[in-house]
């Protein structure tokens, strides 16, 4: 069986217009891993070399647990270059587009995607490509699953490149302006995560374009078919999706971060649904992922207990909502915790009805007194 270095190929993965993924083993270390080899015709072109390069340095430099982590690199005797990263064994979100599951899980799952962004974000990076089939799914010991983000070879670092305009991406999943050549910061990502929620819960991308030419021909008043009724969501993700797509990002939630607590918000408003025998078949593993606790403002520090960040907790509390620049109405940024409007607390009749109702009391009272002494004296 062909081999390259020390790692054993088992059987290929998948293949793209620049690359093929294959499944390795390595031996000596007995792991699994995955290895990415430049097309062969690609090999000559340097602008393609280069940037198959450079996606490999870029991953090896961010190093976390949401980011796919490049382990080796080399080149092959035909000038191929490769590299060798981590294997992730269930699949990904492509998988749960084919064949949608709990609505609940495919929430949580999408939150940790947002996460695994806004890591990329902060080490001031831009993926440019994020769709279903780059957001990993890799199985836990204790039966859960992590999302990673892979496949950065379109992505872009913000810092120096203002004036870059080269259009790059899927169109399914792209934004606008990215479409337009327009420069890119986090927000066309944050468009391309809406794209992929929306795809992984109904099976479509919210809008049927196919090429960057019907990108750029959207109406800037179309919206998505609204889809919380259809999976039993509140209607505060119909709201969350329209702001996200929005054509213009300043109405997009601020941060991939600020997407994930209002996405996991959703689940946890969300009733279990009992999951149906054999519904998602092989992908039920793609699911199973630890519930997230209701964040909510903490009584005490409790020993040993992660506190949840400032940013998180802000998000939970039920406080008065100050105008966000994004533009996302307030049920749809912080889910089911606010409502457009609040309601009475129980057994407490508003203010102005328990005056109203004592002014009349009185009146009555007065005008039988003053009958009474007429009655008498007359």
């Amino acid at each position: 069986m062909e081999r390259i270095g020390r790692y054993r190929l088992v059987r290929r993965l998948g293949a793209g217009s620049f690359a093929t993924v294959w499944l390795g083993r390595d031996d000596d270390l007995d792991v699994d891993v995955a290895v990415k080899i430049l097309a062969e015709n690609w090999t000559v072109n340097d602008d393609v070399r280069n940037r198959f390069l450079a996606e490999a340095r870029l991953m090896r430099r961010i190093r976390d647990d949401r980011i796919v982590r490049v382990y080796d690199i080399g080149t092959l005797p035909d000038s191929r270059p490769y590299f060798v990263m981590d294997y992730c064994d269930a699949g990904s979100l492509a998988d749960l587009r084919r064949s949608p599951g709990d609505p609940i899980q495919t929430l949580r799952l999408c939150a940790e995607a947002c996460r695994a962004l806004d890591v990329l974000h902060r080490h001031q990076v831009v993926h440019r490509d994020v769709t279903p089939g780059n957001l990993l799914l890799d199985s836990m010991p204790d039966g859960s699953v992590r999302v990673l983000l892979a496949d950065l070879g379109v992505a872009k670092e913000m810092i120096g490149q203002q004036g870059m305009t080269m259009t790059a991406g899927t169109p399914a999943f792209m934004a606008p302006e990215q479409a337009t050549g327009q420069p890119l910061d986090p927000r066309a990502d944050i468009y391309a995560m809406a794209c992929v929620t929306y795809a992984v819960l109904t099976g479509q991308p919210p809008f049927r374009v196919s090429n960057v030419q019907q990108v750029m021909a959207r109406h800037p008043e179309e919206q998505p078919v609204p889809i919380a009724a259809r999976i039993a969501a509140p209607p505060h993700l119909d709201g969350l999706l329209q702001a996200a797509l929005s054509p213009d990002p300043h109405r997009r939630p601020p941060t991939a971060e600020v997407m994930a607590t209002a996405l996991d918000q959703i689940a946890d408003s969300m009733p279990v649904q009992t999951q149906p025998s054999g519904a998602i078949g092989e992908q039920a593993i793609a699911t199973n992922v630890r519930p997230r606790p209701i964040l909510a403002a903490p009584s005490g520090p409790s020993p040993g207990t992660p506190q949840p960040t400032p940013a998180a907790v802000a998000m939970a509390q039920p406080q008065p909502f100050v105008s966000h620049p994004s533009g996302i109405e307030p049920a749809a940024v912080h889910g089911p915790l606010l409502t457009a409007t609040a309601a009475p607390v129980a057994g407490r009749a508003p203010g102005w009805q328990f005056w109203t109702l004592i002014g009349l009391c009185g009146l009555f009272v007065f005008l039988g007194v003053l009958f009474l002494t007429l009655l008498i004296l007359g």
